[in-house]
């Protein structure tokens, strides 16, 4: 139980850390630019949000075959394919957790004023400065909101994790598939402990996005502060 429960949190965590990376630059440019393309884009982020689990599992286990493009160029680099093993966990748990960590960034990065940014310009901020001195001072919440989201939507993950990783122990058998294999097997009291972990720790990173973010609201099909 405690390598599961390590393996989840590591799961949760690094995915967390690469989607704030990726997902900073593209809410930023979904919320400034006035291309005729952002909408698709946007559709294209949020599509996790109503897609279901397994189709994005399936496609993506189709995307990891070592005979196709990407996955033989990755087995050339590492040596083993993505599908089972913890890497193809985390590509998968960044795209599907990938509009948790967008919306709430672009939606702040809209309110941000303009006349903010160009003030800071005016007095010789660089574009680190920038990032650093305004944008996210002016935006803290929602990036703890969006990094809270992102490591509690990766831990309940369970359809894309099960089709893509299966459930090999210490490699891709995090809590929610322990939690489906102790209900296939009738282990009810693991089945409990497995519940009760991820329903207390879930509520309390949420009350931590709400308590931090005065007011955050989350709606289904978006998610904004």
């Amino acid at each position: 139980m405690t390598t599961t429960i390590l393996l989840t949190l590591k799961l949760a965590a690094v995915t967390t850390v690469i989607l704030m990376i990726l997902g900073t630059p593209l809410a930023w440019w979904l919320a400034k630019t006035r291309l005729p393309g952002r909408s698709f884009i946007e559709a294209l982020v949020a599509l996790p949000l109503v897609l279901p689990p397994t189709v994005l599992g399936f496609y993506l286990l189709v995307l990891f075959d070592p005979t196709r493009p990407l996955g033989q160029f990755f087995v050339q680099v590492t040596g083993h394919s993505l599908a089972f093993h913890f890497s193809g966990l985390v590509v998968a748990s960044v795209i599907y957790s990938l509009p948790f960590v967008v919306q709430p960034l672009q939606s702040a990065f809209v309110r941000l004023p303009d006349g903010l940014l160009e003030t800071a310009r005016v007095f010789g901020a660089h574009t680190l400065d920038l990032w650093v001195n305004v944008i996210f001072p002016s935006c803290r919440r929602a990036f703890l909101a969006a990094a809270t989201l992102a490591f509690a939507h990766t831990l309940g993950e369970f359809g894309v994790v099960l089709m893509i990783g299966g459930a090999i122990p210490g490699e891709t058998l995090v809590l929610s598939i322990a939690l489906f294999d102790a209900v296939e097997t009738l282990d009810l009291e693991t089945a409990h402990r497995i519940s009760a972990i991820l329903l207390v720790f879930s509520l309390l990173l949420l009350t931590l996005v709400y308590r931090s973010s005065y007011g955050f609201k989350i709606r289904p099909s978006a998610v904004s502060e």
